[in-house]
């Protein structure tokens, strides 16, 4: 386990001697790992730095307003509005590992008009060593290693926590001062909804997955999973009143684990299951049938793409 104090001290000069006198931008998206990777920044470079928060039009419901809500304190705040540039980009993409591709290019595109407009030589991420070692493997890129374009405008790009596991990172988190909403934050992944849509991604299954994950995360809260979501899977037969209808299937997953690289199926009780499919189904008259993801990582990863 991690020396926090120590840790702490040894980044905040690191990331001090890797931006030196000029400008950095960090890619803020809220959860954990960006926040107290920009809470470390912020202690090393002070008003150099820049925080980025892209809607990407993929993210959970009321996503925005609280990272507005909660972030309000830095000044250097940037909030871009982005979601038909992601969703346009993404148009007709089917492949997991290419969506991914996608959407990290789109990022690292946004973040470079801003590096234009504040002089910055840096980008800061959040990257962790589950990250790493997924995107350095074969399982799937992750949008900030190996979902990166090629070609990237910045000197340079700084990952202080790039050898925590995520456990460590809430330590480091709560040692900064975070706020709990953050420093306990449930994971999402960086790409957001698209991950948790199987195949192309549209605006009509974006909002099927938003309304999904919303009844997910408050239904399980007071099982405290390390992490549960809403998968879009594809369309199936059901019956809603007296009419058949082919609509959208919707998979809940409800993990817990340490640090990611291993979860096991969450042992969910039959009646919060059939509140959760009750809400989803009956506050969405698109979706047709919801279904319980039993599997353990491995041999499944949590996120469906």
């Amino acid at each position: 386990m991690v020396d926090v104090d120590s840790f702490i001290d040894e980044k905040i000069e690191e990331i001090a001697d890797e931006v030196g006198g000029a400008n950095a931008v960090i890619g803020l998206s809220g959860g954990v790992d960006s926040s107290t990777a920009a809470a470390l920044a912020y202690e090393a470079i002070g008003d150099q730095l820049t925080a980025v928060y892209v809607d990407t039009g993929l993210m959970r419901k009321g996503e925005t307003d609280q990272i507005r809500e909660t972030f309000d304190y830095m000044d250097s705040l940037r909030i871009i509005e982005a979601q038909d540039r992601f969703v346009d980009a993404l148009a007709g993409e089917t492949d997991p590992e290419e969506k991914r591709h996608v959407i990290g290019e789109q990022f690292i595109r946004e973040f470079e008009e801003v590096a234009r407009e504040v002089d910055a030589d840096s980008l800061v991420q959040g990257t962790i060593y589950p990250d790493r070692i997924e995107s350095e493997g074969t399982i799937k890129s992750h949008h900030n290693v190996g979902g990166l374009p090629e070609r990237i405008d910045f000197d340079g790009i700084v990952e202080p926590m790039r050898d925590l596991y995520k456990d460590e990172v809430r330590e480091v988190a709560r040692e900064l001062g975070l706020e709990e909403i953050v420093s306990e934050r449930m994971p999402f992944p960086g790409p957001g909804l698209a991950v948790r849509i199987i195949g192309e991604v549209t605006e009509e299954k974006l909002e099927v997955a938003r309304e999904a994950n919303r009844v997910v995360e408050e239904e399980l809260e007071e099982h405290e999973p390390w992490q549960a979501l809403a998968a879009v899977l594809g369309k199936a037969t059901g019956v809603k009143g007296d009419n058949r209808v082919h609509g959208w299937v919707v998979a809940v997953r409800s993990v817990e684990s340490r640090d990611g690289m291993t979860a096991r199926a969450q042992n969910v009780d039959w009646d919060t299951l059939q509140r959760i499919q009750s809400r989803i189904t009956g506050e969405n008259e698109d979706v047709a049938r919801v279904l319980y993801d039993v599997t353990h990582k491995p041999p499944a990863t949590i996120e469906y793409e």
